[in-house]
């Protein structure tokens, strides 16, 4: 039997860094591993090394990518738009959020170039919280630098939205509507009450959307007018391989008590969908890479076949011996004398064509110039220019008139 890991389809998932006991460690969170195995696929961890974004291609087959977690993504990726906070507003910003704000160069080219790359290809790609923001930002769109400052301080208190708790990191909950018709209203339509279309999701961030990208489609928004969720309707289908989508929250941790209880049955159908799209399109990546089957022709094709050989055979045979096979001399050529003459009148007949070509092509340009140079003179100046060159035709036509008289009379004394 193969090896099953040969055989299920690849997940890549790119490693967050930390410092454990003095060094650095590279981690991915069990539950998102967790949801990739238990629907059929296998989870390959990108470590977050130097140089690795440029061995990418060392990774194939790439059959899915799941980008999730991390630290927050340098600006000046993304931030074309000049930032309204202060120096002392940043600065309370890095205190405040000081496990997010350290940015992290290296994770960012290799997740940006893995975003592209699924973008090019059509790969599969499920990003959750700062993955659905990588994908936004290789897409052309922006991010709040802070959601707090930008976004929430500048609305009324009812609309105001928590989007990170911690004191109450995993517990923490707060309400977003979700968009009828899109993906998640189809996950989550069985918790949803008539026309409430409302759920409540967890919240791990400070940062989020702030332009979303031309080819998606918003799916759910906070009560603060966040986008909680975007995806690409051109590219989804998950029967046959096509799945390109960003959430902000983490459905894969929405459960009670560590235990395999989601807080919605509809939680791990982004994962499930995912996977879904991850297996199709390997089935159709492997099919574009088989062998065809052996062509079988039936008694009729097969006969045609071998007057095709036959007559090949037979054109090569005059080819290389001659027309008659009996002039040894004429060996390696198929022409007479008569015709390579007439091909080489015919070479120069379209070597001329092509020098007479090149004088229509240079008169045409000087028209075009003198044009050009008409077309600014006042009405004044053109008339002034007909008038010279009438002038200069009549000069002209007097001049010649006068030789060809001359030369009659020359022929009349010879005579």
């Amino acid at each position: 039997m193969e090896n099953l890991s040969q055989v299920l389809p690849r997940v890549l998932v790119v490693s967050r860094r930390t410092v454990r006991k003095n060094k650095f460690v590279d981690f991915v969170g069990e539950y998102h591993l967790d949801l990739i195995v238990r629907y059929g696929c296998v989870p390959v961890i990108v470590p977050r090394v130097t140089g690795v974004h440029m061995l990418l291609e060392s990774f194939k087959p790439i059959h899915g990518v799941l980008l999730c977690e991390g630290e927050d993504i340098d600006p000046s990726l993304y931030e074309s738009e000049i930032s309204s906070l202060s120096p002392e507003e940043l600065q309370e910003i890095r205190e405040k959020h000081a496990s997010d704000t350290s940015i992290d160069r290296e994770k960012d080219s290799i997740e940006l170039a893995l975003a592209k790359l699924c973008l090019e290809q059509n790969i599969p790609y499920l990003g959750i919280c700062r993955g659905s923001q990588i994908l936004n930002v290789a897409c052309g769109g922006t991010l709040y630098l802070d959601l707090e400052k930008e976004l929430t301080n500048k609305l009324p208190e009812e609309r105001r939205t928590k989007h990170i708790d911690y004191n109450n990191y995993d517990e923490h909950r707060h309400v977003v509507r979700i968009v009828e018709n899109s993906p998640l209203h189809c996950w989550f339509k069985d918790s949803l009450d008539g026309e409430n279309m409302e759920i409540l999701v967890n919240s791990y961030h400070h940062q989020g959307v702030k332009r979303l990208a031309q080819r998606f489609v918003p799916m759910a928004f906070a009560s603060d007018g966040l986008m909680e969720g975007f995806y690409d309707p051109d590219t989804y289908n998950p029967e046959e391989g096509k799945f390109i989508m960003g959430l902000q929250f983490h459905p894969e941790r929405m459960r009670s008590n560590d235990l395999d209880e989601f807080d919605y049955p509809g939680c791990p159908a982004a994962y499930q969908e995912f996977a879904k799209a991850v297996i199709a399109y390997q089935k159709k990546l492997n099919s574009s890479m088989s062998v065809p089957k052996t062509l079988v022709l039936d008694g009729e094709m097969e006969s045609k076949r071998k007057i095709l050989v036959r007559c090949f055979s037979l054109a090569r045979y005059m080819y290389t011996r001659g027309a008659t096979g009996k002039n040894p001399s004429k060996s390696n050529t198929a022409l007479s004398t008569e015709q390579e003459t007439r091909l080489k009148e015919m070479g120069a007949t379209v070597r001329n064509g092509g020098s007479y070509m090149k004088k229509l092509k240079v008169d045409e340009e000087k028209r075009r110039i003198v044009r050009n140079m008409m077309n600014k003179m006042n009405i004044e100046q053109l008339s002034e220019l007909m008038a010279f060159y009438h002038l200069i035709g009549n000069m002209c036509g007097e001049v010649l008139e006068q030789r060809l008289r001359g030369n009659v009379n020359e022929c009349f004394k010879d005579m």
